[in-house]
């Protein structure tokens, strides 16, 4: 205490007792910058026969877990197999939904007629998962039938049970609520002759439970990223509501969500445009055979696997995402339109991989409804969310337990402009000299326990367009 360029936490300034006193002192230590890992939460629903109740948070360490705790082919189920394929060391946590009470469960039928004439195989596939069954010459309906549904039975892991009465067979959704109607349903039939087997689609789900209990849940857990099954604008705004709150200046836990859409460009925009935060991101991946949770838990895998919050997710792959049909992926056109209302769009690339364009959030218009680019690529939220956690770490490992005195401003300064120029030399920030004149750190007019900074950032931007001119020379 009576040295004035050197304080002491534990040795006091009262000793008499002759002697040689040293503390340790650690909060200089640490001069870099802090890890950036990411820890993704899946929330969706859960089946009775899981052994982990609606409302808890429970890791994940493999698809196998996920069908354990929570029924296997449930949607929790399903989501956590899709972000371990896009994504094998992601830092995983879930937390169930139970089935609303009022829930009703999707059902279609597949209509087995004829007997076989020739031996052959049927494939029956049930969303992104193909089962095929041997079908001997002769085989009625019925024993077609049975044999399809005692496939589905043993292959757990699929989103619907089956039953079969006289070759009808009657497919329903393991779990209630609307997105059991997103299942798709189809039947090939290789050398089987005299056999058909028309389907008639997935529908009649209805009533999605709520997110409020399990929002609150999570509130405090410190997830960067969370990947909802539910895609409605009420799940989602709520979504919103939820990143908001623990993103605020106030909880400061940085922290983004992704959704999933497997309809129309033009569902979407609307959806999107029902959400328009800039903590929300929307991958659009039209008429794939996955379920939309699917795509919303791989997408989240994906950005987890990007720990450079500045670098841009262009070209990188959903793995194990049923790929978009021919006929229904995104024109040129049709993806400019998508990333101008807030949705990233999804298109295949070579090897058949389903790939993202440009990974953006859905916010596009501010307050007063004019458009607004400034949080249009999701890298920009993640990018400001690691700088304020780099410099709230570093004021707090260098002043834990400071006096507010005249110096203490510009130690503080001092210590914001090396974390900017850490963040410079990683090139997540930028021209840090030519705003550094704008760094201010003063102390508050009203408490006199306050510093106050203004931190310009400027924010390192993907290289998303290059436009080039070829002239022509004719020598």
């Amino acid at each position: 205490m009576a040295s004035p360029n050197v304080a002491f936490a534990s040795i006091p300034s009262s000793i008499r007792k002759p002697g040689k006193y040293f503390e340790f002192n650690t909060a200089l230590a640490v001069r870099t910058l802090p890890a950036n890992a990411q820890k993704v939460l899946l929330i969706g629903q859960r089946m009775a026969a899981g052994t982990v109740a609606a409302g808890v948070i429970t890791d994940l360490f493999n698809d196998a877990d996920a069908g354990k705790y929570f029924g296997y082919g449930s949607q929790l189920h399903m989501m956590a197999s899709a972000a371990i394929t896009t994504y094998p060391y992601i830092a995983l946590q879930a937390i169930a939904l139970d089935d609303a009470g009022g829930g009703v469960a999707a059902t279609g039928t597949m209509t087995i007629t004829g007997s076989a004439t020739a031996a052959g195989a049927i494939t029956v596939c049930v969303a992104n998962d193909p089962i095929t069954v041997a079908v001997a010459n002769a085989d009625t309906p019925t024993i077609i039938a049975a044999a399809i549904v005692a496939a589905i039975t043993s292959a757990s892991y699929i989103p619907v049970t089956a039953a079969n009465v006289a070759g009808v067979i009657t497919f329903t959704s393991k779990n209630k609520g609307t997105l059991g109607n997103q299942i798709k349903l189809s039947a090939a039939i290789t050398g089987a002759t005299g056999v058909t087997a028309p389907v008639v689609a997935m529908a009649a789900g209805a009533t999605d439970p709520v997110l409020t209990a399990a929002l609150a849940a999570i509130f405090t857990a410190g997830h960067t990223i969370i990947a909802c099954s539910l895609n409605d604008t009420t799940s989602l705004q709520a979504l919103r509501a939820h990143l908001d709150n623990v993103s605020g200046p106030m909880e400061q836990r940085g922290a983004i969500g992704t959704a999933g859409h497997v309809g129309t460009l033009a569902q979407s925009t609307t959806l999107a445009a029902t959400v328009n935060s800039g903590r929300v991101t929307e991958a659009l991946v039209p008429s794939t055979t996955s379920l939309s949770f699917e795509v919303a838990a791989a997408y989240a895998a994906l950005l987890a696997s990007e720990e450079d919050p500045a670098r841009p997710l262009n070209t990188l792959t959903l793995k194990g995402i049923g790929i978009i049909p021919l006929a229904n992926r995104l024109s040129r056109v049709e993806q400019e339109n998508a990333l101008a209302n807030g949705v990233t769009p999804f298109e295949v690339g070579p090897g058949d991989k389903v790939q993202v364009v440009r990974a953006i959030s859905t916010y596009t218009l501010d307050a007063n409804s004019i458009p607004d680019i400034s949080l249009l690529d999701i890298t920009t939220i993640r990018t400001l969310d690691y700088v304020r956690k780099a410099m709230r770490e570093r004021i707090s490992l260098r002043f834990p337990r400071d006096k507010l005195s005249s110096r203490t401003a510009a130690k503080v300064r001092s210590e914001l402009l090396d974390v900017l120029y850490k963040l410079e030399e990683l090139e997540i920030v930028e021209n840090v000299d030519f705003w550094k004149d704008g760094l201010i750190v003063e102390r508050d007019s009203q408490d006199p326990n306050r510093l106050n900074a203004k931190i310009p950032t400027d924010v390192v931007n993907g290289l998303h367009v290059f436009g080039g001119r070829i002239d022509l020379i004719l020598n």
